[in-house]
């Protein structure tokens, strides 16, 4: 059986292609886009997640991506 891991990250209006095709890069397939509660957009992203841990590179990179996004440290 096919387990999933999970990802949401904000989307920027002007730079939505960019960002889509940097997280399908790294696997993560798009599932939905929606409003999110302040107004901007919210892209939710799934992919199968890899037996060796190999994945937790991207949870990583989505990690510091909200951080950025949020005004945080990078």
């Amino acid at each position: 059986m096919t387990t999933w891991e999970y990802l949401t990250t904000p989307l920027l209006i002007h730079n939505t292609a960019a960002i889509l095709n940097n997280w399908g890069k790294q696997g993560w397939e798009l599932v939905q886009v929606v409003q999110g509660p302040e107004g901007g957009l919210v892209a939710y992203f799934k992919r199968p997640t890899a037996e060796d841990g190999a994945n937790s590179a991207g949870l990583a990179a989505a990690e510091q991506a909200a951080r950025q996004f949020e005004g945080g440290e990078a």
